[in-house]
C-alpha cells in the first residue's frame, strides 16, 4: 500500500542554501588599501627618478659650461685685475763691482773707515784733441768684513784742476743728487765712471767761455767720496 504523502510544498523541508564565499580571504586587508598603498609606492618612486634625472642634467650641464665652484668670482669687468709684476726704478747711476743694494748705513758695524779708500783714474794717460776722458772714482773695502757705503752722486765729486786753476767740478751744475747704498764685501771694489766733456764750468753752473787749454798741458783729476780725497791721476790734454 502506497503512503500517499501531503500535498503542496509543505510536505517536504527544504534544504537549506550553502552560504556564500566571500571574494576575500580571512585575515587580508580591503583591497581599497592595497591599491591605494600601491599608488603611494608608485609615486614615490616616479618622484625619485624624476629627482635622480633632474640632478644629472644639473651634473652635466655644470660640466659642459664649465662651472665654477660656490664663492668663485667670475671673470670679467667685475673680477679684480691680476696684479702686475713692478717695473724697476730706473735712472740711479750705475757703478761696477761685486755690491749688492742695502738700505741702512754709510758703514757696517765693526768696519774701520780709514780701511775704505778712494782712487781716481783715467781711461788713458793722453788724450788726442777731441778725445773726451773717462774719470773713474773707486772705492775699495780693505775690512775683513762686508761694509756698506753710500755711492749716490750725493757723495761724489769729480775734481780737475791746472795748477792753481780750478777747471771742472762735477757739482757745480748737478740738478739733483741722490743716495746709493752698496754693500761692498771684503777686499772687493765699487767703480763709478763719468764722461768729462772737456767743458769749464764754475760754482752756481753760470756760462764760462773759456775751454781747457791743449797743445799737450797736464791736468790734475781728484775724486772725492763725501769726506774721502784720492789721490792725484795726471793726464795730458793735446
Amino acid at each position: 500500500m502506497v503512503r500517499q504523502g501531503t500535498s503542496g510544498t509543505g510536505g517536504s523541508r527544504p534544504k537549506a542554501s550553502a552560504p556564500r564565499q566571500s571574494g576575500r580571504k580571512s585575515g587580508r586587508p580591503p583591497l581599497r588599501r592595497v591599491y591605494r598603498r600601491r599608488r603611494l609606492f608608485a609615486g614615490v618612486v616616479l618622484l625619485l627618478v624624476i629627482a635622480v634625472a633632474f640632478g644629472g642634467f644639473v651634473a652635466v650641464s655644470n660640466a659642459m659650461g664649465g662651472g665654477q665652484p660656490s664663492g668663485a668670482q667670475p671673470s670679467g669687468a667685475g673680477a679684480a685685475p691680476a696684479a702686475s709684476p713692478a717695473a724697476s726704478a730706473s735712472g740711479s747711476p750705475t757703478a761696477s763691482g761685486e755690491a749688492s743694494a742695502s738700505p741702512t748705513a754709510t758703514s757696517g758695524e765693526g768696519c774701520e773707515q780709514n780701511l775704505i779708500t778712494v782712487t781716481a783714474a783715467t781711461d788713458k794717460p793722453a788724450y788726442a784733441a777731441g778725445e773726451k776722458p773717462l774719470l773713474s772714482l773707486t772705492v775699495t773695502n780693505n775690512n775683513k768684513m762686508p761694509c756698506e757705503v753710500n755711492l749716490g752722486t750725493s757723495q761724489m765729486e769729480y775734481m780737475i784742476t791746472s795748477g792753481s786753476d780750478r777747471i771742472f767740478s762735477s757739482r757745480d751744475c748737478q740738478a739733483e743728487s741722490a743716495d746709493l747704498m752698496k754693500t761692498i764685501a771684503p777686499g772687493k771694489s765699487e767703480t763709478a765712471n763719468f764722461p768729462w766733456q772737456r767743458n769749464r764750468t764754475v760754482q752756481g753752473c753760470e756760462p764760462v767761455e773759456a775751454t781747457p787749454g791743449a797743445g799737450g798741458a797736464y791736468y790734475v783729476f781728484t775724486a772725492r767720496l763725501a769726506n774721502k780725497n784720492s789721490p792725484k791721476a795726471v793726464f795730458q790734454l793735446s
